[in-house]
């Protein structure tokens, strides 16, 4: 829901970064590779209790994250990188919600489970519908240039980080949290299904 505001806000920052890196040979699949890296290092911290610390590194992934596709554009997009930068992204996604697991099993697992369950469902509405839109040679530029169809809804990468980050900073709170956000990634699956629906009638 937020992601197209903060786009407007972020992109040409990391439009300008992006052609600095390219210039220099930087690839975009690096930046990819090292937005995970950092991700997955950012779990391993929470998973131990280094909560704020964990937060700064969630923060520098998700900012890489970004600015893969601004590389990409300043050089050479290619479909493999849309698929790497999607995949790797869902690495990052289950990785923090299992890390509270991991750090609070007791009290984490339960809801820690129905929030990746729900990233599941969600993320499999989001990429099914991209394969039917491309079928059908349907194309979007509502969040930026893509490699694949991106659908809008209520649960978007924006709101994710915000909730990734309300778990850093009250670890305390992951469970009631993570069971409000299992529902509104369950609402978003849903509201994507009906949109498929509409959009998709034989």
């Amino acid at each position: 829901m937020m992601d197209g505001s903060a786009r407007k806000i972020i992109q040409p920052g990391l439009d300008k970064v992006g052609i600095w890196l390219a210039v220099r040979g930087v690839k975009a699949d690096h930046v990819t590779l090292f937005a995970c890296f950092v991700g997955l290092a950012a779990a391993g911290l929470i998973a131990g209790g280094y909560m704020i610390v964990a937060l700064m590194l969630i923060i520098i992934s998700r900012i890489c994250d970004g600015l893969d596709g601004s590389v990409a554009r300043a050089s050479q997009k290619t479909d493999f990188g849309g698929y790497l930068d999607i995949t790797l992204d869902f690495v990052f996604y289950g990785a923090v919600p299992l890390a509270f697991v991991v750090y609070d099993p007791a009290a984490n697992a339960v809801a820690g489970a129905a929030l990746i369950f729900s990233f599941y469902v969600n993320g499999a509405s989001f990429l099914a519908y991209a394969i039917v839109a491309e079928k059908r040679g349907l194309s979007t530029t509502a969040r930026g240039i893509k490699s694949i169809y991106f659908t809008t809804g209520l649960a978007e990468a924006s709101e994710t980080y915000i909730v990734f980050g309300v778990f850093c900073l009250w670890p305390a709170w992951f469970a009631p949290v993570a069971w409000v956000f299992t529902a509104i990634c369950l609402y978003t699956a849903l509201s994507r299904i009906v949109q498929a629906r509409a959009e998709f009638p034989n």
